[in-house]
């Protein structure tokens, strides 16, 4: 029996996260129903990468229709299905609306999954959404419905911490890295050998932290250093320190828990080279609470984000606090705050610009996209170095995942290149009690 062609119905949770979503179902059909178009003309407006998502679905549509209709078929193009509009969303047989209630955006887009499976019995109708809930609703009345698959990564992948324990080292080489700084790598990494990996060289007792270096095909030791006050106070975090002092390595990814430092060694390190940008940028995206908008609380923009970017300032309070007020690098960063040297802010304040000579710091990068990390890269200008922290664990948005956000995409997808550094820090050195939390809780 010949398997049946797919119609895709998508969800507008799936155009919001990828506005390419529409090209990407290869020689299968396309459908959008009509509340779909409906929610993105109210997401059409704004400086967030939902609102430039909506923008663009919309102009791809319209420069697909050209100057006909989108309620019949029409190709997508050579070597792809077919792409229209569903008006009707009221299905004899099954109706989310009598089932759930009457008026929900998302009832009307499971009728019109469940029209499409009524009218189109030569076809396997799914609806892709990134709404888990919407999800269950749909199979509850029969409606094969799916999470949108691109950009998805596996999570064992990414999780590798970017370090390695290499046991039974010759014991000559590892006092050859001591004593001399760096050893040819000569097969010693094996298989786990990587641009920008960080390694145990372990023999008995005695060991050695190390990052392999491409370009000389050498391995170098890592000492622990202090930066700017603060001291790696583990292998991770020494490891982390290393991929952001080092001026070749021009997008470092740090992952962790909560308390293992991430935030605080980016800052320092960002501090520490701080003549070698024109400027440093510290920036998160601002992910409200119960996903309402900032504009409910009181006060002007400031007072509306000052909330969210607390954290931040924490970290620059605590280096701050390393010093002395009479010490030159406690003055040194109250001139940088003062001049704009190194500024605090919410992501979508510099959405759209172009990064050049720039250290640019981005917080709880897991509640990025994938496409809005492709978009700051790509804006990355000459002399600029980016770096991303989060945990891919605690996703603080409701339509993405451990394997589909950004920070984890842009692991999986540059692990092993020249540019790029991964390092996940393990250990919480926040305090005992963060550290029992993050166990046990």
């Amino acid at each position: 029996m010949a398997k049946k062609q797919k119609i895709f119905v998508l969800d507008t949770s799936v155009l919001l996260h990828d506005h390419l979503a529409i090209e990407n179902f290869g020689t299968d059909n396309v459908s959008i129903p009509i509340t779909v178009l409906e929610e993105l003309d109210k997401f059409k407006v704004g400086n967030d990468s939902k609102n430039f998502s909506a923008r663009e679905v919309i102009r791809f549509i319209d420069k697909l229709s050209g100057n006909g209709g989108l309620q019949e078929w029409i190709s997508l193009g050579k070597g792809q299905g077919k792409f229209k509009i569903v008006l009707e969303s009221n299905p004899k047989e099954v109706n989310a609306e009598y089932v759930y209630s009457v008026g929900k955006n998302d009832h009307k887009i499971i009728n019109a999954a469940l029209y499409l499976k009524e009218t189109e019995p030569n076809y396997e109708v799914l609806l892709i959404t990134k709404d888990i809930n919407m999800r269950i609703k749909a199979k509850a009345l029969g409606v094969n419905a799916q999470d949108y698959e691109t950009g998805k990564v596996t999570l064992t992948e990414i999780d590798k911490s970017g370090a390695y324990t290499i046991d039974n080292v010759d014991s000559e080489v590892i006092r050859h890295v001591f004593t001399k700084g760096a050893v040819a790598e000569n097969g010693i990494l094996g298989d786990k050998k990587i641009p920008n990996g960080y390694y145990i060289l372990k023999n008995g007792k005695t060991s050695s932290l190390v990052v392999y270096n491409s370009k000389t095909d050498q391995i170098e030791r890592i000492e622990k250093e202090f930066v700017y006050g603060i001291k790696p106070k583990n292998a991770e975090q020494a490891f982390a320190l290393n991929a952001l002092l080092n001026d070749d390595i021009k997008l470092v990814a740090v992952q962790g828990v909560a308390g293992t430092g991430k935030t605080l060694i980016a800052l320092a390190s960002a501090l520490e080279q701080a003549k070698s940008y024109q400027q440093i940028i510290l920036a998160r995206p601002i992910i409200p609470l119960s996903n309402r908008d900032i504009g409910f609380l009181p006060g002007d923009a400031n007072d509306k984000i000052s909330p969210y970017m607390e954290p931040l300032w924490d970290n620059l309070k605590f280096i701050k606090s390393q010093f002395g007020e009479n010490e030159k690098k406690h003055k040194a960063i109250l001139e940088m705050e003062q001049s704009g040297k190194i500024i605090i802010t919410p992501l979508a304040f510099i959405r759209g610009r172009s990064f050049s000579n720039i250290l640019f710091i981005i917080d709880e990068a897991q509640n990025l996209t994938p496409h809005e990390v492709k978009t700051i890269i790509t804006r990355a200008g000459e002399n600029t170095k980016i770096i991303f922290t989060g945990d891919v664990h605690q996703i603080d948005t409701p339509y993405l995942d451990e394997n589909s956000n950004g920070l984890a995409y842009l692991i999986d997808r540059l692990k092993g290149r020249d540019l790029f550094a991964h390092v996940k820090l393990e250990k919480g050195e926040r305090s005992d009690l963060a550290n029992l939390a993050n166990d046990l809780l």
